[in-house]
């Protein structure tokens, strides 16, 4: 009467708040730190390649007056904006972290101003190239190495764009570098199972076990001693919604943990191979096959392995495990107690008898 019961809530609420936190970790990567990556990722790659875009067309001189920049230089520059304000929105940066992307978004105006002065002063050489260097120095840190073989280096003819971290991480791509770091930090640790989850796992494996050892010596007793066929059906239908429920679960929170691991080496090509290259494939080859390596690509990658990496079923299972061994533990508690009082009155019969 007071162990069924007790491990059922213990079973209940250790294990109920272990599958409540890897669905809240799948809800996290899904919903606020995923679609934040790939924004912090959009916006540096079209930056850059709004940086070449403006580079070639001011090296245009003249034309550049009549023409303006390249549609593609203020679709790149309209796009990172906006994805900035995607991540400012999204709610998953910090109070400092979202100082710090304000900061980016004033130096990203700050370089189409520059650009503008450069374009402004196409016609004076010195100009154009003074305003067109401090731009992209705002852009991008110097790279470290300024030899000839090393200057463009990067495949597609893109200016070298390292990711300088320290105090010299003050160009917008490395601050946008330094939040992709953190990020994808939070989003290992939620990825990963927890000291916590791994602890209460450990509790309700252990009250589960007990729990189903004392059901059963329990239906064994009843079985003897009130002659029942089938044991107490009245105390197997009350631990059965649970018990029944436990595997469907761990396999629902299995799935959710492969697909968050799937999800972290997603990030790490976001951050790590993604390149000015092959982002711009989309704008050069809109109706060829998509590079597996695009932002857009690499999104809905993620979202998929999400989306399989749970049992729709179960969605909003979370918030009624506890209720559930509650009503449990309570129902056993009833049809326990009834059992008692048979049991007292049995023994007062027999002696009497006696």
């Amino acid at each position: 009467m007071i162990a069924l019961p007790l491990l059922t809530v213990v079973a209940a609420a250790s294990f109920g708040w272990a599958y409540a936190e890897v669905r809240a970790d799948s809800a996290a990567l899904r919903d606020r730190l995923t679609p934040a990556l790939v924004s912090l990722a959009d916006a540096e790659m079209s930056l850059r390649i709004a940086d070449r875009e403006a580079g070639q067309s001011l090296a245009a001189g003249d034309a550049v007056r009549l023409g303006g920049l390249s549609n593609r230089y203020r679709t790149r520059t309209a796009r990172a904006a906006q994805s900035l304000n995607q991540v400012a929105r999204g709610g998953a940066l910090t109070t400092p972290e979202r100082q710090d992307l304000d900061v980016i978004s004033g130096l990203v105006v700050d370089y189409g101003n520059w650009i503008a002065f450069a374009q402004s002063n196409v016609g004076d050489p010195a100009l154009r190239d003074a305003g067109l260097s401090y731009a992209r120095s705002m852009l991008c840190s110097p790279p470290a190495t300024t030899s000839p073989k090393d200057r463009g280096k990067d495949s597609g003819g893109y200016p070298p764009c390292p990711h300088t971290r320290g105090s010299d991480a003050t160009a917008v791509v490395d601050r946008i570098s330094t939040l992709e770091r953190s990020l994808r930090g939070r989003l290992a640790d939620r990825a990963a199972p927890g000291a916590g989850v791994l602890v209460s796992c450990s509790v309700a494996v252990l009250a589960i076990g007990l729990l189903c050892r004392g059901l059963w010596r329990t239906q064994l007793f009843l079985h003897h001693r009130f002659r029942l066929r089938f044991g107490s059906v009245p105390l197997l239908l009350a631990a059965a919604p649970l018990l029944l429920a436990v595997p469907f679960l761990t396999a629902d929170a299995v799935l959710a943990q492969r697909a968050q691991q799937r999800v972290t080496e997603v990030a790490g090509e976001l951050s790590e191979r993604t390149s000015p290259r092959i982002e711009s494939t989309r704008d050069e080859r809109p109706f060829g096959r998509p590079h597996r390596l695009l932002i857009d690509s690499l999104a809905g990658r993620a979202q998929d392995e999400l989306a399989a990496g749970r049992l729709s079923a179960l969605d909003g299972a979370a918030p009624w495990v506890l209720p559930t061994g509650l009503l449990a533990a309570a129902l056993m508690g009833a049809a326990l107690h009834t059992y008692r009082r048979e049991y007292v009155l049995i023994a007062r019969r027999s002696g009497a008898a006696a």
